[in-house]
């Protein structure tokens, strides 16, 4: 999840004359991201920050249950409900880490909301002591390979040019194609 799903960006059809290609290329270039791809998204997708962060806590809170068996306790306070509580943290990080790394072009909103529903899969997966009751392997290998296949489905919405750039661009291309022609 370090790097966020990319918004594909939609050429710009209001500055294409037919044949000035070479004019137009000389003055500047229209970015015409393509986004990520399938496999992409479908890494990008998985919060690997948030699951490394929250698998050394669950290391800690699985040996205060080996030492303390299922009463066992931190602070006064049981160590599932801890765990739950962690749990709950890592979920609600997830987006906020999520608008943290955002760049220009990220779709970080849609990371955000499909990061934040794969965390509990991967911490079912990696034995989280808050599923500890309801832990089976073969079913936690399910849930990750299709949650992360059905994953990869999920696109951004291409974003389109700024209307504000659009103006500023056209005058000047514009200009070009003047003197080019003149």
């Amino acid at each position: 999840m370090g790097r966020l799903v990319r918004k594909p960006r939609l050429p710009d059809t209001d500055l294409h004359f037919e044949g000035l290609e070479d004019v137009m290329q000389s003055g500047s270039q229209i970015e015409t991201a393509a986004g990520d791809n399938y496999l992409e998204r479908m890494v990008k997708y998985i919060p690997g920050e948030v699951i490394g962060f929250s698998m050394l806590i669950n290391s800690i809170l699985g040996q205060a249950m080996v030492s303390g068996g299922k009463t066992a306790t931190m602070a006064g306070f049981p160590v599932t409900d801890i765990a739950v509580g962690a749990v709950i943290a890592a979920c609600l990080l997830t987006p906020i880490f999520c608008w943290y790394v955002r760049e220009d072009g990220d779709a970080w909103v849609l990371n955000a909301i499909v990061s934040t529903v794969a965390y509990p899969f991967w911490a079912y997966l990696m034995g989280a002591v808050a599923f500890a009751d309801y832990r089976d392997g073969d079913l936690a290998v399910i849930l990750v390979l299709t949650f992360t296949v059905v994953s990869g489905l999920i696109s951004p919405l291409p974003r389109k040019p700024k209307a504000a750039k659009q103006r500023e661009v056209a005058p000047q291309e514009l200009g070009r194609l003047v003197e080019a022609l003149a």
